[in-house]
C-alpha cells in the first residue's frame, strides 16, 4: 500500500515504453486514469491500446510531431540498452553509454522547451555505488568508480540542465527487478526450476532487490511527490545475501539450491560483467521510507511468494 495520491491524473511522456518497466508503468498509469505518451524510435502506430498516443523519437533530431508533448505534466526517461543483454565488449559498453547519456540530455532540452515545467523521473541504478560489501548503502553515500559507477553518475549528469532549468528531477537508482516474466530473473528462475540455482561465487553478495509491482508502485508515487528530488533507492527495505535469495525462491518452487556457480566459471562465460554478478550493494531505499512509501513485498518470503505464484 502507499500513500493516496496528490495528483491522479497525468499525461506521462514514457522513453523506453516497450521494456519491462516502461510497459509495466505504461499500465498502471492507464489503470488509473492517466494518459502516456510513448516516445518511440520507429514511425508511430495508430494501433494503440486506449489512452496511448505514440510519437517518433530521435535524439539527435527530436521529435518528429513538435507538438507531441502539449500538455505533457510528466515525463520518465526509462530508455537505455540492457547492462546483461550481451558480453561487455568495447562496442557494447559504447552502446550502453550512448544509448542513455544523449539521449537523456536529449530529452531534457525538450521538456525545457514546453512552457510548463513537467515533472522528470530519469533512470538510473544501484550500480553507482560500486561493490561495497556489507556497508549500508543510502541515498547520501559515496559513489563508487569503474565503469558502471562511472556510467551511471554520467546518466545522472545528463539531466542536469533540466534541474536548473527548474524542472523537479529525481534519479531512479533501481536496484534488481524481480518479474515472473523478465528482468533479471528470466534466466535465473528456469535454473531454480531444475535444481541448478545455487550459489554464484560465495553466494556472500548482497543483492538490493525490489518486485516489479513495488517499483511500478514507487515510481507513480514520485509522479505524484514532485517535492521530492535528487537520487531515490529503488529498492526493498530488507537487501539479501544471493545465496540466501536463491534459496528462498527454490523453497517457493519446492527445489533445491545447491550447486554452486564457481567465480572463474562466471567470469568466464560473463566476462567483465561478472564483477557487476558477483558485486555486493546493500542498497536501503531510505527516501522512499522516509517520504511514507510503503512497499507491498518487503521482505525476501513475500517476494519470492508473489515471482513464484
Amino acid at each position: 500500500m502507499t500513500s493516496e495520491p496528490s495528483s491522479p491524473h497525468h499525461l506521462v511522456a514514457i522513453t523506453g515504453s516497450s521494456g519491462l518497466l516502461g510497459s509495466a508503468l505504461s499500465e498502471a498509469l492507464r489503470a488509473r486514469g492517466d494518459g502516456v505518451v510513448h516516445l518511440v524510435r520507429r514511425p508511430p502506430s495508430q494501433d494503440v491500446p486506449a489512452g496511448v498516443r505514440e510519437a517518433q523519437w530521435d535524439p539527435t533530431h527530436g521529435l518528429s510531431d513538435r507538438g507531441a508533448l502539449a500538455g505533457v505534466t510528466a515525463a520518465v526517461n526509462l530508455a537505455g540498452a540492457g547492462l546483461g543483454d550481451r558480453r561487455w565488449t568495447a562496442r557494447y559498453k559504447d552502446t550502453l553509454v550512448h544509448s542513455r547519456v544523449p539521449n537523456t540530455a536529449a530529452l531534457c532540452q525538450a521538456l525545457l522547451a514546453l512552457p510548463q515545467k513537467p515533472r522528470l523521473l530519469s533512470g538510473s541504478a544501484i550500480g553507482v555505488y560500486g561493490s561495497r560489501g556489507d556497508v549500508r548503502l543510502t541515498e547520501q553515500s559515496a559513489l563508487g568508480s569503474g565503469f558502471v559507477p562511472d556510467l551511471v553518475q554520467d546518466w545522472e549528469h545528463a539531466t542536469w540542465a533540466a534541474e536548473d532549468g527548474g524542472l523537479p528531477v529525481a534519479h531512479l537508482r533501481s536496484g534488481i527487478v524481480f518479474s515472473r516474466t523478465g528482468g533479471a530473473l528470466a534466466r535465473l528462475l528456469p535454473l531454480v526450476r531444475f535444481g541448478l540455482g545455487g550459489p554464484m561465487g560465495d553466494g556472500t553478495q548482497f543483492w538490493s532487490w525490489i518486485t516489479l509491482p513495488d517499483h511500478i508502485a514507487a515510481m507513480i508515487w514520485l509522479l505524484d511527490h514532485p517535492e521530492i528530488t535528487g537520487p531515490v533507492n529503488l529498492t526493498a527495505p530488507e537487501p539479501e545475501r544471493q545465496k540466501a535469495v536463491v534459496k528462498a525462491l527454490a523453497a517457493m518452487l519446492h527445489r533445491p539450491s545447491l550447486m554452486p556457480a564457481p567465480t572463474i566459471a562466471l567470469r568466464l562465460a560473463l566476462g567483465e560483467m561478472a564483477g557487476e554478478v558477483l558485486g555486493s550493494q546493500r542498497v536501503l531505499p531510505t527516501v522512499l521510507q522516509e517520504h511514507g512509501f510503503e512497499h507491498s513485498h518487503p521482505d525476501l518470503a513475500s517476494a519470492a511468494a508473489w515471482v513464484t505464484g
